[in-house]
């Protein structure tokens, strides 16, 4: 027989009378809104409890469980067990039906990224990506395709612009880089370890930081000096989801578009140059 599945529920439920006071505040929290919990941040439930990130950790490892995260993927599959997930709501049972899906997630992750993104941190992340003598863009997992996609777009209209996906090439690159240059970090929870140490890296040697995420209140986000916001609604169960990427290259799209906008006679002649030397390339 496989190992019993925990129910997390009935789990907060026996554990109840043991929990601390600021505890039993995220216990009440959980139980009365368990869906919504599942896409937030572990700030967000912080503040929406009134108590500190620690307080959640803490709660999780009452549970007997490593952290938020992994909490979160408990609570996602109880939900899913029970068929209470918001896209289960009105399934969809045929080729069509998947399509129109697909489309409407794809949509609503757009529409919901450009409501996200504030005209003002759009500009101060392009001017820090203009003013950069080199800027590196990283990420871990999934997210480390989504930097190297951003170093590969801006690549075709400027040469200070590279994706560095080792982790230890990571530490070596910020650990080399100057206050001029500039780091891009994608990280779709903004709360990694790998992703917050770099942040913390980055910030002691002052070089200027942009986070692409979907939490504007997550660990990340307090160590960016410039965070953007993509939309799309990603639960622990559908980790690298493609409406979560869409949303997060649409991110990219409009800061290259503005970014090009800027610098048109410059990023024309070099897309141009990039062109002509790829034709050779194509038959």
């Amino acid at each position: 027989m496989g190992e019993e599945r925990i129910n997390i529920i009935e789990h907060i439920r026996s554990s109840y009378p043991e929990l601390t006071t600021a505890e039993k505040k995220v216990a009440d929290y959980i139980l009365a809104k368990t869906v919504a919990v599942q896409f937030m941040s572990i700030t967000q439930l912080a503040e929406e409890c009134g108590v500190a990130e620690a307080t959640v950790s803490r709660f999780c490892r009452t549970l007997d469980l490593k952290g938020f995260n992994a909490f979160k993927l408990e609570l996602a599959k109880i939900s899913a067990a029970a068929q209470n997930r918001p896209q289960q709501e009105h399934p969809v049972d045929s080729p069509a039906g998947r399509r129109q899906e697909i489309k409407r997630t794809a949509v609503e992750a757009v529409e919901q990224t450009v409501q996200l993104l504030t005209p003002q941190s759009v500009e101060q992340a392009v001017d820090i990506l203009e003013r950069a003598s080199h800027v590196v863009c990283l990420g871990s997992g999934g997210s480390m395709i989504l930097a190297q996609t951003f170093a590969h777009l801006f690549a075709s209209v400027s040469p200070n612009f590279r994706a560095v996906s080792d982790s230890h090439s990571q530490l070596t690159a910020l650990a080399t880089m100057k206050e001029e240059d500039a780091v891009v970090l994608f990280s779709y929870s903004g709360a990694t370890d790998e992703g917050l140490y770099l942040l913390e890296l980055a910030r002691s040697r002052k070089i200027p930081t942009i986070l692409v995420t979907r939490f504007n209140k997550s660990p990340a986000a307090k160590l960016a000096d410039i965070v953007l916001c993509c939309g799309s609604e990603e639960g622990p169960l559908h980790l690298g989801s493609i409406p979560a990427k869409i949303a997060q290259m649409t991110v990219m799209d409009i800061l290259f578009q503005e970014y090009c906008a800027r610098n048109r006679t410059e990023c024309d002649e070099n897309i141009h140059n990039v062109a002509a030397a790829l034709s050779i390339r194509h038959v």
